[in-house]
């Protein structure tokens, strides 16, 4: 009442809090006393809706469009989606090129009948009902779209090509890609993780994994690459950001070469041991 009911000062009030700003980190006082945080004793732990998780890639990688509104896009997908007998008709699916392929998942054209599969996967609706409440799932399928989708692969590769641009050496490169990823610095133990993967890869890559010289990275068309005099280099860093835009924010695990990595625990706590 004090500020004649302004809603732009009561969302300058909340984002400006500690509450709203508190880290979401469950520390063993947290846990003791506030162990379902009624009492808000930390920030939440949920993953992002299925178009922010593109959106994310996207931006972290410097390929997101900023241009607001317009005619929706068609990111790529599968075209045996858009047929007989996958879907109840065929369904014109014209894919998006140029700025077009990178705009937010907000602007994704969806059919009822074939919702687009990035964001079904990640738990996004398919229209054909109200959706009160979102569920939010955690499946190897997450994971290996992240690892294996077409716009998710331009994002890495574009990414790995942004850092492998800089007169950095690794270690710095591998914090600057971390932060872009995940907005914070890495801790000594995740940064120590990530060098022996960005290390085995590259010495993987070295010993026959088929790379040329002067091999053409990424689409040339979307994103401008040219080739490189030191094609490796950007594979192993590429193979990398990979693993870093796969990340589970709210466990920070990766997928290596058939195994789960553990980077934190739900505690917080760096957990560097190989799953079973």
């Amino acid at each position: 009442m004090d500020t004649g009911w302004s809603l732009k000062h009561l969302h300058r009030l909340i984002v400006s809090s500690e509450t709203y700003r508190q880290s979401s980190r469950l520390t063993e006082l947290g846990k003791s006393v506030d162990p379902e945080n009624r009492l808000l004793s930390r920030g939440p732990r949920f993953r992002a809706d299925a178009e922010i998780v593109k959106d994310i890639a996207l931006t972290a990688s410097g390929l997101l469009s900023r241009r607001i509104g317009g005619p929706p896009t068609h990111p790529p997908a599968p075209a045996l989606l858009f047929k007989r007998p996958v879907s109840f008709s065929e369904k014109p699916w014209p894919t998006s090129t140029g700025e077009g392929r990178y705009r937010r998942g907000l602007y994704a054209f969806q059919y009822i009948s074939a919702p687009y599969p990035v964001f079904e996967t990640f738990d996004a609706r398919n229209g054909a009902t109200a959706c009160v409440e979102r569920s939010r799932s955690n499946t190897p399928l997450q994971a290996l779209t992240t690892l294996k989708e077409e716009l998710f692969m331009d994002a890495s590769r574009a990414l790995a090509r942004r850092i492998a641009s800089t007169d950095a050496g690794d270690d710095d490169q591998l914090e600057h890609a971390y932060r872009l990823c995940l907005s914070r610095p890495p801790l000594p133990e995740e940064r120590a993780l990530l060098e022996e993967l960005l290390s085995r890869t590259r010495s993987q890559l070295a010993a026959g994994a088929g790379i040329r010289p002067r091999v053409t990275v990424g689409r040339t068309d979307d994103l401008g690459f040219n080739s490189v005099e030191d094609p490796v280099h950007v594979h192993d860093l590429h193979a990398t950001i990979l693993h870093l835009l796969g990340f589970d924010h709210t466990k920070l695990t990766y997928r290596f070469q058939g195994g789960d990595f553990r980077l934190t625990d739900a505690s917080g706590n760096v957990v560097p041991q190989l799953l079973a």
